[in-house]
């Protein structure tokens, strides 16, 4: 656990004073990664970094294009040299190519491509399964409160609104794959 443990103390440094609903939030993301580890096999501990880490684009100190997702995984390759899968990951977590697309950032999301599918279903799950402030949430719940959040002018909502039944066959996979695992080892 020494890549998930040095991203914890990486995204604690950036999010907890700052941004500390944003922590909470990551908090959780990074137990529900936690939680797929028996599906995950010898990629759980990526994803944990990885879910810990996912928001850290937020923090004033990775802020370049605006989209957290790119900013995020651009702070985490170029500022503090991390693992290029970790940040593929989160260049492309949630709606991240929805959002580079009403952006124009098509080309920097590429920086980071080609995602890896089932890592980013992971996070996603991991994701949508988490509110703002760290609880639990279904996920259809968790869109309807982005959109809420952001309204129609936002590109974020715009993004959201055409990702969502994507988004939700990514959670639906996820919890396929839990659910085989789940029953291969009982």
């Amino acid at each position: 656990m020494q890549l998930a443990k040095w991203a914890h103390d990486l995204a604690e440094s950036l999010l907890a004073e700052s941004l500390p609903k944003r922590w909470a939030h990551s908090q959780r993301v990074y137990s529900q990664a936690l939680m797929l580890a028996p599906a995950l096999g010898a990629d759980a501990e990526l994803l944990a970094a990885a879910a810990i880490a996912h928001d850290v684009g937020y923090a004033q100190a990775a802020v370049d294009t605006g989209q957290h997702m790119i900013d995020g995984a651009r702070y985490l390759r170029d500022v503090v040299g991390a693992d290029l899968r970790l940040c593929s990951i989160v260049a492309f977590h949630t709606s991240s190519p929805w959002e580079a697309s009403e952006l124009g950032l098509n080309d920097a999301l590429a920086e980071f491509g080609p995602a890896e599918s089932d890592l980013v279903d992971a996070i996603t799950f991991c994701d949508l399964t988490s509110s703002p402030t760290g609880a639990l949430v279904d996920p259809d719940d968790r869109l309807t409160e982005v959109l809420d959040r952001y309204g129609p002018e936002h590109v974020v909502y715009r993004a959201v609104s055409a990702a969502r039944p994507e988004l939700l066959a990514r959670v639906a996979r996820v919890r396929q794959r839990r659910a085989d695992v789940e029953w291969s080892l009982s």
